[in-house]
């Protein structure tokens, strides 16, 4: 709704907001000790909404502002669907998470791009703007929203951010570069740092997966 009024640094804000409690269900339920199939079910049809609906709509709203900076000589009817591309964000968020939950593989680690870490990237493109002003280039936008999107979907190795201890080794370096990659974005970007941060997990993960592959490590 706050995307859709305009309002795209709330709209935003509020992913962050359902991240928060996407960790805290978890939390919550390894904490008491319960689970049950349909709290998994609803678990992913949340995720569709705060990770798929939500930066769907944000992009969808950037798009169409986006287009006002096109010159009315190469303006035409076809920018009035060109935007409707922000509907791949939910549908292939949702086959994402349908993947994720028969798929018994991915503790440790993620095939295809997260949903929360794509909303991250695309939900707060709109921000970055302010201060990567390519951002506000309508095809560049139009190009990531169909790039991310398929992200989601793809085989390629993501790295899981959960720690299972805190040492400084293996899985956990990489985590912690990103981690010290984030502090030192967001007070430089503010809001506008996560799609840099996003960035910085996608090369992070990429790099350690093939020297992993390179046995390097």
């Amino acid at each position: 709704m706050s995307a859709l009024k305009g309002n795209l640094e709330t709209a935003a804000i509020f992913i962050i907001i359902a991240a928060v409690f996407d960790f805290l269900d978890g939390f919550a339920a390894r904490l008491l000790k319960v689970s049950s199939a349909i709290g998994k079910e609803l678990d992913s049809l949340a995720d569709v909404v705060s990770f798929g609906v939500a930066p769907g709509m944000i992009i969808y709203t950037w798009l169409v502002r986006c287009t006002e900076g096109i010159s009315p000589l190469h303006q035409g009817a076809i920018y009035d669907y060109l935007p409707f591309i922000a509907l791949l964000v939910p549908a292939l968020s949702a086959v994402r998470l349908a993947r994720f939950n028969i798929d018994e593989n991915q503790a440790t680690s993620f095939l295809g791009l997260p949903t929360p870490a794509n909303a991250m990237f695309l939900g707060f493109l709109p921000l970055a703007a302010e201060k990567l002003v390519f951002l506000n280039n309508f095809w560049i936008v139009w190009g990531l929203t169909v790039i991310f999107s398929l992200l989601l979907v793809t085989n390629i190795w993501m790295l899981s951010l959960k720690f299972k201890d805190f040492k400084w080794q293996g899985l956990n370096i990489a985590r912690y570069i990103l981690l010290i990659i984030g502090v030192i974005l967001i007070p430089i970007f503010g809001w506008g740092a996560f799609p840099i941060i996003i960035m910085a997990y996608i090369i992070i993960s990429l790099l350690y997966h093939a020297l992993i592959k390179l046995q390097v490590i």
